[in-house]
């Protein structure tokens, strides 16, 4: 893949291209404290039959540092980088906090977005999060940074997934990160969402995958209570943590793909 930058408010954002002339474009957004090589196994599915595009988000991976994080900006930032690729339409595919960014962007420049893969993340929406969801949040890196830094990164691999792919993956993302990274990644994240989180209806199709096994918070109720409000297929990942995509990456792909292929037309 080709690695690209693109300058942004609040310092660079670095992203990765894999082009196919006249192919649908499909962009990959992590999760906290990840960055885009939590793709890899999607990127080996489908690179070469689509154009794919993958980012570091501010703050995170090489794109660190960054002043002054928000969602809405993440959403400016990835039209930015479609803009920069000639990209008209996209299949946005989000993984956990990489939901929010997609979901703002689908807010704010829906005709933009051809069908949004939500992967155990959760919704934008005041109905689904009473006010102590939202206090838990927001205290998310104080917990974190209670932790001694070996401890927290092997409980947090160990939390998000159920093979041995999934958890070597995630240790070697968190291992270039200190436990104050870490915090700060979870402080931004949590923070700005129940911040900038608001009532949102898309007018583009939208699929929700969430893990068998994913017990990170209230992940899976989120996702029933999503998928019962909207109407929006939902699909359980079988013997898949919080990392479905890691855990269990055909499934997860063969989702992706159908979903890809029932909407392609579209727009």
């Amino acid at each position: 893949m080709q690695h690209k930058q693109i300058a942004a408010r609040g310092g660079t954002v670095h992203y990765w291209v894999d082009r196919r002339e006249g192919a649908e474009c499909l962009v990959f957004t992590h999760g906290v404290t990840a960055d885009h090589t939590m793709f890899e196994k999607q990127v080996e599915r489908f690179a070469g039959r689509y154009t794919l595009i993958l980012w570091d988000v501010p703050m995170h991976g090489l794109s660190r540092p960054y002043a002054g994080f928000s969602y809405r900006e993440t959403a400016q930032i990835l039209l930015s980088i479609l803009d920069a690729e000639g990209i008209g339409q996209a299949f946005l595919v989000g993984m956990s906090m990489g939901g929010y960014p997609c979901q703002h962007f689908g807010a704010f420049y829906p005709e933009r977005v051809k069908g949004f893969v939500a992967l155990d993340t959760t919704p934008l929406g005041l109905r689904y999060y009473s006010k102590a969801d939202l206090w838990w949040l927001k205290r998310a890196a104080q917990i974190a940074r209670a932790f001694p830094a070996g401890v927290l990164r092997w409980s947090m691999a160990r939390s998000v997934s159920r093979t041995p792919y999934a958890y070597s993956k995630m240790m070697e993302m968190l291992a270039p990160l200190s436990k104050a990274e870490i915090a700060l990644q979870m402080h931004i994240a949590y923070a700005c969402f129940a911040r900038e989180n608001r009532d949102v209806a898309f007018p583009f199709p939208v699929l929700i995958l969430v893990g068998e096994r994913d017990r990170t918070g209230k992940v899976m109720a989120y996702c029933r209570a999503w998928a019962q409000h909207t109407g929006y297929p939902m699909q359980v990942i079988k013997d898949a943590a919080h990392f479905a995509n890691g855990d269990q990456p055909q499934q997860v792909n063969d989702a992706i793909e159908r979903f890809i292929c029932k909407w392609a037309g579209r727009g």
